[in-house]
């Protein structure tokens, strides 16, 4: 096995003050890339990162690895993690708890090197910080690559989009609301009283223009007089991706390709949740957010999470 040599892929060592304490789950992709390599075949590439913490400067672990073709297997990838351990843990980085995998096809492959290893794997799309470098590698790593397959290639079809399922009853809360939240508050989640959170490190711009600390972020509030508790708990473990509108439909998307019905709308309050999404997207580098309380008056969450409407790859 070759290490790539993509200077991004090398993790920066972090410094002596923060070794002890880098403790992240880690973000997987094992797939084919647009490189034709000599023997006419296409180049497989792990990548694997780091889940960034909120507010921790310490740079990310990062790392790439070039597969053969013909070596696409379980076995290469557990000794490729192997390595990649050994790498970490080098640079100061701790043993990862889970290991998120975003591809549905290769979740038996990486299931099983992971088992071996005593990695948890956790299939999920709530891999961001993953996204974004495999888009920063689509745009300026892979096109600088002999055998790069310039031009337009054949997209990869549509995967057909499951329904979307009403909650279970004892996830369901009394009522919900729309809400919305600066982005600057938002900066400041890591120091709310939050018994669920999933956090995450906020983009500084989009698309090279820098974020207004008060451009409003579009989220959602979930109450739950009696079971706001559990119901977080329960939503925590579904692995929240992104809100979307479906038509009628307001959908909480998760894990892998899970669809979760919330609520059905009326046509007008559809098409302005729809363009505030879309708003979003564009304008927020996709931010969202989720968040589970009790009553309005709560002055805590019993969930929240920051959520993003990346492509996913």
């Amino acid at each position: 096995m070759s290490q790539a040599t993509e200077p991004a892929a090398k993790a920066v060592a972090p410094t002596v003050a923060t070794k002890v304490a880098l403790e992240a789950d880690w973000e997987l992709d094992y797939y084919s890339r647009p490189i034709l390599e000599p023997d006419g075949k296409k180049r497989w590439e792990l990548l694997i990162c780091s889940t960034p913490l909120p507010g921790d400067p310490a740079p990310p672990f990062r790392w790439a690895l070039n597969c053969p073709a013909s070596s696409v297997n379980s076995q290469w990838l557990r000794e490729a993690l192997e390595q990649a351990l050994a790498a970490a843990a080098e640079q100061g980085f701790a043993r990862p708890r889970k290991l998120r995998c975003w591809r549905a096809s290769m979740r038996t492959m990486v299931q099983r090197a992971a088992e071996t290893l005593g990695v948890e794997l956790v299939p999920s799309r709530r891999c961001y910080a993953l996204v974004e470098w495999l888009q920063e590698r689509q745009a300026t790593v892979y096109p600088a690559e002999e055998g790069f397959m310039a031009g337009p290639l054949a997209p990869p079809p549509q995967p057909i989009q499951p329904l979307a399922v009403p909650l279970p009853e004892a996830a369901r809360g009394d009522s919900w609301s729309w809400a919305a939240l600066p982005l600057a508050a938002l900066r400041e989640a890591t120091e709310w009283e939050v018994s669920f959170a999933g956090l995450l490190p906020l983009p500084d711009g989009v698309d090279g223009q820098p974020l207004d600390p008060e451009l409003m972020v579009s989220g959602l509030r979930l109450f739950s007089a009696s079971r706001s508790l559990a119901i977080a708990g329960w939503i925590a473990g579904l692995e929240p991706v992104r809100l979307e509108v479906s038509g009628p439909q307001l959908v909480l998307e998760a894990g892998l390709e899970d669809r979760w019905l919330l609520g059905n709308l009326e046509p007008e309050e559809a098409a302005a949740a729809a363009e505030a999404f879309q708003a979003a997207r564009c304008n927020a580098g996709g931010l969202q957010f989720l968040a589970v309380q009790s009553s309005e008056q709560q002055q805590g969450f019993d969930g929240f999470w920051i959520l993003r409407d990346l492509p996913d790859g």
